[in-house]
């Protein structure tokens, strides 16, 4: 029995099926920058095909990664996924600056970050007289409180906000494919020869795109409570990852079928341009209420899926053991998810959310990069999975591992100073995990 798993009465509730997990997987990667990114790409490449082109290639390096995600959960269903997969490839001190960068930059800064993105989209619709930070800091506690009450209700209400999501993007891109299109929309592609700089640009387009298709691997952080890990995450991951690809192009191709590449450049809020062709200036409240909801359920899930790696953390003895209590009634790490939400309150009062947020996509690839190079490792330690075996392996995994690693580089790269404070921020891990390690030894 490793660290990880805990007998049956001290173990979380195994309660999530397919249906849950795909909600989850979903979840993590359609935030409200989809109702925007478009605009972001069409800025760096300016035809129809190009902005396609990185969407797609963006939807096919996802998919590798799910691929390799789904073979990790068949080959090591542990709990805390990413975190375990990190651990028992490598070494718990890899794991541990993992779960030290989610709780201290990816995670906290980025749900503060949203929060507040749902606060000034809600104060739109109704006149709420709270600043946009304690109606942040509100939402986050009470998703938290939500989440406490047991794994059934966090789901429950994840799913819901999902199916809102869905639904909203439906009605934007039925809208959209109801507008007249522009008559210019493919003609309108002038013409770019293919040179280096024109390589580089696409480059530039992709890195948001990539940005935009994460967090799907926080499905992985639940596997201790899914029914049949090894089949259900595998299977979410898949299903989840190949409908928001079908998503984001659909959406995509409503906005250059309606506004052209040229129009999509110059259209910093493309989705709520696209419904005001349609629907009139009650296209604006519809897309504030859209954006809230997404929001809404972006934060809903960050808040049931990481709360499990820094319970993880607490079980392997490398984090304070309060971290790790489970009531009985729900069996629930309600002490991790109270520290995540407290935290993301605190970042969204204190307005540093943004300069954290900047820190965010060179560490969070760093270890998508490393989570994919570990299937090499438990390869050559153990016979591929049966169920999922990842396709293409080695080369789609060099691809992935590849991919997530030029994003790396390329913010090193355009934000030295952001990404080089992020590595900061990492490092002062080690001597972290050294204080735990210790201790942990030491008893």
């Amino acid at each position: 029995m490793t660290s990880t798993e805990a007998p049956p009465d001290e173990s979380l509730a195994r309660k999530l099926g397919v249906f849950d997990a795909t909600m989850i997987v979903m979840g993590g990667i359609i935030g409200s920058g989809i109702f925007i990114n478009p605009y972001v790409v069409a800025k760096e490449v300016h035809t129809s095909a190009l902005i396609l082109g990185a969407w797609i290639l963006g939807g096919l390096t996802a998919l590798a990664g799910a691929f390799i995600y789904a073979e990790l959960a068949v080959l090591r269903p542990n709990l805390g996924g990413q975190y375990a997969y990190l651990r028992d490839a490598f070494h718990p001190a890899v794991a541990f600056m993992y779960g030290w960068a989610l709780l201290l930059v990816m995670q906290t800064g980025g749900m503060a970050a949203v929060a507040v993105t749902f606060a000034i989209y809600t104060k739109k619709i109704i006149a709420i007289p709270l600043p946009e930070g304690i109606l942040a800091s509100l939402v986050l506690i009470v998703l938290s409180a939500i989440n406490c009450l047991g794994v059934r209700y966090g789901s429950a209400v994840q799913n819901f906000l999902m199916i809102l999501k869905i639904g909203a993007i439906a009605v934007l891109v039925i809208a959209g494919f109801n507008a007249p299109p522009i008559a210019t929309q493919i003609s309108a592609d002038y013409n770019q020869p293919w040179s280096a700089s024109l390589i580089i640009k696409f480059g530039a387009a992709v890195v948001p795109v990539l940005f935009a298709y994460g967090g799907w691997q926080t499905a992985s952080f639940m596997t201790g409570e899914m029914r049949n890990p090894k089949r259900d995450l595998a299977r979410a991951l898949l299903f989840g990852v190949i409908s928001v690809t079908a998503i984001y192009l659909s959406v995509n191709i409503v906005c250059l079928r309606t506004l052209g590449p040229l129009g999509l450049a110059k259209t910093p809020t493309p989705a709520y341009t696209v419904l005001q062709k349609v629907i009139g200036d009650r296209g604006a409240t519809f897309m504030a209420l859209a954006i809230a909801v997404s929001a809404l359920g972006f934060l809903s899930q960050g808040m049931l899926t990481a709360p499990r790696v820094f319970f993880a953390m607490a079980k392997d003895g490398l984090f304070f053991q309060q971290v790790a209590w489970l009531p009985k009634t729900t069996r629930v790490p309600v002490v991790a998810i109270a520290l995540q939400g407290v935290l993301a309150a605190i970042v969204a009062l204190s307005g540093k959310y943004e300069q954290i947020l900047n820190y965010v996509v060179s560490t969070d690839f760093v270890f998508f990069g490393l989570t994919g190079a570990s299937l090499f490792v438990f390869r050559r330690r153990m016979p591929a999975a049966i169920d999922h075996r990842t396709p293409g392996h080695p080369f789609t995994t060099i691809f992935f591992v590849a991919a997530c690693w030029l994003v790396v580089l390329a913010t090193y790269y355009n934000f030295p100073k952001n990404s080089f404070i992020g590595l900061g921020i990492l490092l002062l891990g080690i001597p972290v995990y050294l204080y735990w390690s210790k201790k942990k030894s030491a008893a």
